[in-house]
């Protein structure tokens, strides 16, 4: 977690060593997830209680007028993480903003017959929207990709992110950016003297529970 001044900082130098990610324009892109868990938030309880290995379910597109969404698992035991993710349909999403899973049936993909049973099964339902501005840096080696998130809002009575009209709240400080870096291996030295100039503690930051904050009363500022 960092303030915006190290934020232009650090975004400088990235833009002269690394790719900027191809959706960037200016500060970024718009990303916009729907979350879902089970009734009784066993996602979410466990992400609270630290479960070494847990995982969350959500269903993102980048703004309303985007034409497919992802629908898409990641998956943690403690450092290592996993992303699987299948492309849905503007129709098929649509259906499942409402809790129907079915359309997933029409995918050929073992994942979204996996999701399918997975959410049917343990009664998964849809729980927030959190929408965001990111600012992506890429290098091929190692899929490195650090991103800066800023602006993250959430609803938790609307839960269709085609809406071009859905009113949301802030529920993180305007004032303070998200940076997460991702690799596989390890990270390039050069890569690393930058971001140690930055004086900052690693910290778990979940924007899903960010979005819960009426139902769970969980603040985060």
């Amino acid at each position: 977690m960092i303030d915006t001044k190290q934020y232009y900082h650090l975004s400088r130098k990235f833009e002269k060593i690394l790719k900027e990610d191809k959706h960037n324009k200016g500060d970024g892109y718009l990303v916009r997830s729907l979350y879902f868990d089970t009734l009784d938030d066993a996602d979410f309880m466990e992400k609270i209680d630290g479960t070494d290995v847990r995982k969350k379910i959500r269903l993102r597109n980048y703004g309303p007028n985007s034409d497919f969404a992802q629908l898409e698992m990641k998956q943690k035991q403690g450092e290592l993480q996993k992303k699987r993710a299948v492309s849905i349909n503007k129709h098929d999403a649509t259906l499942l903003t409402r809790g129907a899973y079915s359309p997933l049936l029409n995918y050929h993909s073992k994942f979204a017959m996996e999701c399918f049973s997975l959410m049917n099964m343990q009664f998964y339902r849809p729980k927030c929207v959190v929408t965001y501005k990111r600012k992506a840096f890429v290098t091929h080696e190692n899929e490195i990709r650090i991103t800066f998130d800023q602006n993250i809002q959430a609803t938790e009575s609307n839960f269709n992110i085609f809406d071009s009209k859905l009113i949301e709240n802030n529920v993180f400080d305007p004032d303070l950016v998200v940076m997460e870096v991702k690799f596989n291996g390890f990270l390039l030295s050069y890569i690393k003297d930058i971001i140690n100039e930055i004086n900052s503690t690693e910290i778990a930051i979940s924007k899903y529970c960010m979005g819960r904050t009426i139902d769970k009363n969980y603040l985060f500022l």
